[in-house]
């Protein structure tokens, strides 16, 4: 489908090789389900694909979109506009209208006569498909909504009907032969209400095979990368978007002799890593905002004592319990600043789905190797969002915890040396009892209120960070041109596409896109910024978090425009590209 009628904006390059669909339904009609088997079904036949959900606020139970795209090409973000629309039922589905945006050429296929359906998803006459499922279903015994529909997507997309049947099959089989058989047959009968008509979305031929990719979520991504990182202990609280990290590194902890522990509460949690990464084990826990608001002491604790931690941050909606479902940027003040004194350590965020396995073992090797808390900014679209990616390689070089062996004492735990980490000793080594301090404490882990005690460990905390080569990872830089872009986490696909769209318009455009937010890198981003005299902010937040951190610590040029906005309604390629067009960057 074109992307300029996707858009709906005249900054936009027709050619796009990709098709946009929504799944809705009502709670327990099946349209996230029916979005997962239709991206399974598409992705091991070789497309490219993206699925995101949409729910209510109350997470299980409510009213539900799947919102897919599906490409011929790598994919890492939504576009503006939906191609087809599939209504299993049309309870509730006003409250996303202004998710799912149509255009002129939106196919919506659904039951189209109960008069349910929302004025703004509503299209020109011939662009509706209409099929009783209600009706059939009663009509036929054990036929489900979700599985007629999945029939009519399948054939208007062009995907393989037996992939799809295979799928449903592997999910009903415990059902038994009737229930399979009833599922085969409401596969037939959707394909066949739509069979012939005019208005087919059909997908580009595939561009790849499937043996060498993987379909999987940030989350599980994470969790892939901590553990490679040499992660063995876990402990944590559940919370939405932040649970799949933990129900996928449950079974995965286990088959690598590690361990995750449901911790009573978020408190608990963090002080359970810290004794676990004292006592010699890489650890992590895995919360949302709410969650990291009630760590900010321990994780002083873990500053001030120098005992290596990761903490991973899928950001949701806030503030306060805010939208659990939907995703936001808005962590990224309390993530650097949030801890009382001065308490330096690193914060990192992934830029993709596939990023997020990269950047999650770089985090837990910076963790160590610096002896300090490491927190991994995600956020609700990379964690819960399921896409195809190339096989992950892992990283090869990491470093690991400096250990304290052969001691002769007095062992100083906390000794001030040129590149501020000191050797650390695990219990039990010989001559190597120290205190892990959270007082100020001198190089022995005394505790003292010396002012040159308290000004040499600051120094030491600080310097550690500041001199560490970080290399190229810190950011991704891409392009060049006197017009930048920069942006931070899961927007780096979005201004990715907007950029590419951009060049195809004669638009010279270079992509900023920081990966280590702190500790800041002065040096390195005015390389990166040199020759830029236009520069865009884009970011997911209400109140410019990441355009006042730029100001607070980089020189920006002097004309410089930012494009925010708070979720739940992600910010769009085609809103970038209008923004470097028409607006102050023009």
């Amino acid at each position: 489908m074109a992307e300029s009628a996707q858009a709906g904006g005249s900054g936009w390059v027709d050619g796009a090789t990709s098709i946009s669909i929504a799944v809705l339904g009502s709670g327990g009609a099946g349209a996230l389900t029916t979005g997962a088997v239709l991206l399974e079904a598409a992705c091991g036949a070789g497309w490219y694909g993206l699925m995101t959900r949409s729910v209510g606020p109350q997470i299980r139970g409510g009213e539900a979109v799947a919102l897919l795209r599906l490409s011929s090409a790598p994919i890492e973000c939504h576009v503006g506009h939906i191609d087809l629309l599939m209504a299993i039922d049309w309870e509730n589905a006003a409250r996303f209208e202004s998710e799912i945006k149509l255009h002129a050429n939106s196919l919506v296929v659904g039951d189209l006569l109960d008069g349910r359906m929302p004025a703004g998803m509503r299209v020109q006459e011939g662009r509706h498909l209409h099929i009783p499922l209600e009706k059939l279903c009663k009509d036929h015994r054990g036929w489900r909504e979700n599985v007629l529909m999945l029939g009519a997507a399948a054939e208007l997309l062009g995907i393989s009907a037996d992939a799809v049947r295979a799928l449903v099959a592997k999910r009903f089989i415990a059902k038994g032969v009737d229930v399979k058989a009833a599922n085969e047959m409401a596969l037939t009968a959707g394909a066949e209400a739509v069979r012939g008509r005019a208005q087919q979305c059909r997908l580009p031929p595939p561009a790849r095979g499937s043996d060498t990719h993987w379909l999987i979520t940030g989350n599980e991504a994470v969790g892939l990368g901590v553990i490679r990182g040499g992660v063995r202990f876990a402990a944590a609280y559940p919370i939405t978007p932040a649970t799949e990290v933990l129900e996928w590194l449950a079974p995965a902890l286990s088959r690598v002799g590690g361990t995750l522990v449901q911790a009573e509460d978020e408190l608990a949690s963090i002080n359970m890593i810290i004794g676990a990464s004292y006592g010699g084990t890489p650890s992590l826990t895995a919360t949302s905002g709410p969650g990291l608001s009630l760590m900010t002491e321990a994780l002083g604790l873990a500053t001030a004592a120098e005992i290596p931690i990761v903490i991973i941050d899928v950001m949701r909606g806030g503030p306060s319990t805010g939208i659990p479902t939907k995703s936001e940027q808005s962590d990224l003040n309390i993530a650097i600043y949030g801890m009382h004194g001065d308490a330096p350590h690193l914060v990192v965020a992934p830029q993709s789905v596939a990023d997020c396995a990269g950047t999650a073992q770089w985090a837990v090797a910076l963790a160590e190797q610096l002896q300090t808390p490491v927190i991994i900014l995600s956020d609700q679209f990379l964690g819960q969002a399921r896409t195809v990616i190339e096989r992950p390689v892992p990283l090869a070089g990491m470093g690991s915890r400096l250990r304290a062996t052969a001691i002769a004492p007095p062992y100083k735990r906390y000794a001030l040396t040129a590149s501020g980490v000191s050797p650390m000793a695990i219990p039990g080594e010989p001559d190597g009892q120290y205190t892990a301090e959270s007082l100020t404490h001198t190089e022995r882990g005394l505790p003292t209120s010396g002012a040159a005690d308290h000004a040499a460990q600051l120094d030491k905390r600080r310097d550690k960070l500041d001199r560490h080569h970080y290399g190229e990872t810190w950011a991704t830089i891409e392009g060049e041109g006197s017009t930048a872009v920069i942006t931070w986490g899961s927007l780096t696909g979005v201004v990715r596409e907007a950029a590419a769209n951009a060049r195809a318009q004669g638009r010279r455009v270079k992509l900023i896109s920081p990966r280590l937010l702190s500790p800041v890198r002065p040096a390195e981003m005015a390389r990166a910024l040199a020759g830029v005299e236009r520069l865009l902010v884009v970011e997911q937040t209400h109140g410019a978090q990441f355009h006042k951190y730029l100001r607070a610590h980089y020189e920006l040029p002097p004309k410089t425009a930012v494009l925010h906005r708070a979720g739940p309604l992600t910010i769009r390629p085609y809103e970038v590209v209008e923004a470097l067009l028409q607006g102050s960057l023009a």
